[in-house]
């Protein structure tokens, strides 16, 4: 059963609010606003993460001209790993899967 975010409390929203008001109308300062935590927040969208194929994953090592065992490294993940996700025979998931993603979008600079 996944969980779910929580909305804030009325209390919580109430003193969000509040925090709001008083940042327009210049009683509260940029850094005291900006404290204002995630959980605070309530629910927020997640960053899409897509799944990668084998093919996805070799063509990124590729293109960054890494040998399987130095974008391990990079990746902090065994070699072995790295050759079942090329293979296809494992999917990544996790902060693998999120790096993966970066890595695509951005390049392997990213990481680096």
């Amino acid at each position: 059963m996944a969980k779910e975010n929580k909305r804030p409390s009325r209390l919580a929203q109430a003193m969000l609010d509040t925090a709001k008001d008083m940042r327009g109308a210049g009683i509260l300062d940029e850094p005291a606003y900006a404290k204002i935590t995630m959980r605070h927040l309530g629910v927020k969208d997640k960053a899409e993460v897509e799944p990668l194929t084998g093919e996805d994953i070799r063509a990124m090592r590729e293109k960054a001209h890494l040998s399987q065992a130095v974008f391990a490294h990079y990746l902090n993940l065994t070699v072995g790993y790295v050759s079942q996700l090329e293979r296809g025979t494992k999917r990544p998931t996790g902060a693998a899967l999120v790096l993966l993603n970066l890595i695509r979008r951005k390049g392997i600079l990213a990481i680096l």
